[in-house]
């Protein structure tokens, strides 16, 4: 009998976070088993070292690439926004690897999910500016998570989004309306060339992009649809979406399957 093929191996960059004296790698469990439960892939999770891996190397074994949310902003400097405040946590050694990254993915068509600081990381690769702090900007909601509570308050439905009649995400939704969390500061100002909305909330503020001039599926959200998916058919319609194009992305060669084909 003729063994079954890997599963599709997706690539997760992480953060640099510092401990103590030291820096270690992290990605939030929630997006590992999301990855893993959702879209049945393997999760692998790239380092932000501060000197960045080789992006071919990484794009020669991924079968496609997630970026998640986090709790550090993405560096002004990268969309010519004014410096940070003092208070505003940033990850440099994340921006060096996430942004070319998405970057090379793009132009290869590599499947790709933005969610949170990733979808903000996408606006900024296609030109686009960010708001530092959404909640400052006249007639906006605050979107920020309430701070001390447990994670089902922090996570809970915040507020409605309107998806964009006929756009990727509606098709992928199947609905004209959903309830989504909210935990994020950052938000989009100037959208990124090529970019087209997808969802906004009712306060105008940007939720859902997608690239249609992309090679492969690209879609970028600023909630978390990797909170408990099952709990919601939008977000694990989102998850779905993604593996299945992660699934049937078979138009590059990759390290897995070479070694797959030669045990066959």
């Amino acid at each position: 009998m003729r063994a079954k093929g890997p599963k599709p191996l997706v690539a997760i960059p992480c953060d640099a976070k510092q401990i103590d004296t030291h820096v270690f790698h992290a990605v939030g469990e929630k997006y590992i088993d999301a990855v893993r439960d959702f879209c049945h892939c393997t999760p692998l999770l790239v380092p932000a070292t501060q000197r960045p891996l080789d992006l071919d190397e990484i794009l020669s074994w991924a079968d496609g690439l997630f970026f998640t949310g986090a709790v550090s902003n993405v560096e002004p400097r990268h969309y010519d926004g004014a410096p940070p405040r003092d208070d505003v946590l940033l990850d440099p050694q994340r921006d060096s690897i996430t942004l070319p990254l998405l970057r090379a993915a793009i132009k290869t068509g590599l499947p790709t999910l933005c969610i949170c600081r990733g979808f903000q990381e996408l606006n900024v690769v296609m030109g686009g500016t960010l708001h530092q702090h959404v909640q400052e900007v006249e007639g906006r909601f605050d979107h920020r998570e309430p701070k001390g509570e447990p994670n089902e308050v922090m996570y809970a439905p915040a507020h409605s989004v309107r998806l964009t009649e006929g756009g990727l995400l509606h098709k992928i939704v199947g609905a004209e309306e959903i309830e989504v969390n909210s935990l994020h500061q950052q938000g989009i100002d100037r959208l990124g060339d090529g970019l087209v909305v997808e969802a906004q909330a009712e306060d105008g503020t940007i939720e859902a992009v997608s690239l249609p001039s992309a090679a492969g599926f690209l879609l970028g959200v600023q909630w978390h649809p990797e909170w408990q998916p099952d709990r919601s058919p939008a977000y694990r319609a989102i998850l779905e979406a993604f593996a299945q194009a992660v699934k049937t992305n078979d138009g590059k060669p990759s390290i897995k399957r070479d070694f797959q084909s030669g045990l066959d």
